[in-house]
């Protein structure tokens, strides 16, 4: 159980010289506002407080975000007022407060039930995103505690967690507590499963633990050898979840799953990135179609690395994955790592245009869209639903639901270029429009500038709310002309 004093610590090692006096003036205020209240698993409430603060802490978040995870229930469950918060602590930390005193009042009832809150979740999100990432910090400690529960507010909680809050975790990028959610979550939600999959994944992981210790140790005299420094190199547990939905796509078998260990080397620049990646396959046999390259074409959400397979010592296959510091810290963190970099580095870390678009252009569509059935099977598509990644002719990438197609390939580029959709390559050859894209596929529209529109058909296989809107528009527009055409005639 974390402390407040882990909190400072944590605070002064990622800020040296970061005045924590405000941060203990916080804890000071929650403990009093809390005083003598009890969690339902017999400890004091503000230790959920502090639990809360300390991941934010270990996500390298500004101070401000820090105190308002200490304050966050504050308002909620005490006596203490949100406008005493704010003459306290100011108006910064009082805004994000406010804006997690009005997510926590959100109740789970299945998603048909649940549109309205979430409508104001991603409002909140796009005039803070901190507000949300105080709420992950805060549903982590829930699901921690989540055994002295009821079991009915277990399987509510785990699952809103699976179906929603793992989801945005991975869209803002914050890729470490987005797995711990889910793993979680999921002996919760599906208990069966999660006993199988520990079952049947331990004597292995056992066995690859101990092999991959071997090979770490000759990595790193490599690295030394080829006159690297400062580098780390440490084994990376697959994440359990994680795991279970990849054995769902391979038959439930476990020996096809390549990367249970993975190793993971964080070196201090890009170009260091690439030298480790030469000196390991001039060491090891590359696997054939193995070879990702996230840092020259990075994940929508920020991600870049470098990925690679090899055929290890014994016939083995181990992977790898490789970047520098700024890299990793953008890969555990996301987008909270943007704070971490301005408050102590004094420096902006550059966000992918495509991190944050997408809050934007759901506010947008959101507007438009009053069903609220509707609107959560929209969600359902182009939020929570697991993506991929397509580039461009240009190389550049596009983020899309799974199962998309070329023409919501087509809409995502422009409206325009889906309307005149003739025809699609993917991967240089001629495929149907209803083809389900993978990541990595390359992918080309034809146009047709004589084309009125979009087909009408294209609505039985386009999976995105754009392509969707777009279609049913033009397909209104077309009924609503031929109407008027055939009154006139009439007439």
């Amino acid at each position: 159980m974390a402390t407040f004093e882990d909190v400072k610590t944590l605070v002064n090692k990622n800020n040296p010289g970061a005045d924590v006096t405000m941060l203990e003036l916080a804890y000071d205020f929650a403990s009093k506002a809390h005083a003598g209240q009890k969690r339902l698993d017999g400890t004091d409430y503000i230790t959920h407080a502090v639990e809360t603060a300390y991941t934010l802490a270990q996500m390298n978040l500004d101070p401000d975000t820090i105190m308002a995870g200490l304050l966050h229930d504050v308002p909620e469950d005490t006596a203490v007022t949100l406008e005493e918060v704010e003459k306290n602590f100011g108006p910064n930390v009082g805004k994000l407060v406010r804006g997690i005193t009005k997510l926590g009042k959100l109740k789970y009832r299945g998603l048909e039930r649940y549109a309205e809150n979430l409508r104001k979740m991603f409002v909140a999100m796009a005039e803070d995103v901190r507000v949300v990432i105080i709420k992950l910090a805060d549903r982590l400690h829930n699901l921690e505690t989540l055994s002295s529960l009821p079991p009915v507010k277990q399987q509510r909680i785990a699952r809103e967690t699976l179906e929603i809050y793992a989801p945005i975790a991975n869209r803002l990028g914050i890729g470490e507590l987005k797995g711990k959610l889910e793993d979680l979550a999921f002996r919760y939600v599906y208990p069966n499963e999660y006993q199988w999959v520990v079952e049947h994944t331990k004597s292995r992981m056992e066995d690859q633990l101990t092999y991959v210790n071997g090979v770490i140790t000759e990595l790193k005299e490599l690295l030394a050898q080829s006159g690297l420094t400062n580098f780390s190199v440490h084994g990376r547990v697959k994440h359990l979840y994680s795991l279970y939905r990849k054995l769902q796509r391979k038959d439930m078998d476990i020996a096809k799953v390549y990367d249970l260990v993975a190793i993971r080397i964080i070196v201090n620049n890009e170009a260091d990135c690439y030298h480790v990646l030469g000196l390991l396959h001039n060491k090891w046999k590359p696997l054939p179609g193995r070879i990702k390259d996230y840092i020259a074409q990075p994940k929508p959400n920020g991600y870049r690395s470098l990925h690679t397979t090899v055929f290890g010592e014994g016939g083995r296959i181990i992977e790898f994955q490789i970047r520098d510091t700024v890299m990793h810290d953008h890969a555990e963190y996301g987008i909270a790592a943007h704070w971490h970099y301005k408050e102590s580095k004094g420096t902006e870390l550059k966000l992918p245009p495509e991190q944050l678009k997408w809050i934007t252009e759901l506010l947008q569509w959101q507007k438009d869209i009053v069903d609220n059935e509707q609107y959560l099977a929209s969600l359902k598509l182009d939020i929570f639903q697991n993506r991929i990644f397509v580039l461009t002719p240009k190389g550049d990438v596009i983020d899309l639901p799974e199962e998309a197609t070329p023409v919501d390939f087509a809409y995502h580029i422009h409206s325009d270029i889906g309307d005149h959709c003739s025809g699609a390559r993917v991967n240089e050859k001629l495929v149907p429009l209803e083809t389900k894209l993978v990541s990595g596929d390359l992918v080309e529209i034809i146009m047709d500038k004589n084309r009125q529109g979009p087909s009408e058909d294209w609505l039985k296989f386009v999976k995105t709310n754009m392509a969707r809107a777009h279609i049913k528009n033009y397909t209104k527009k077309k009924r609503s002309a031929f109407v008027k055409l055939f009154s006139r005639r009439a007439s």
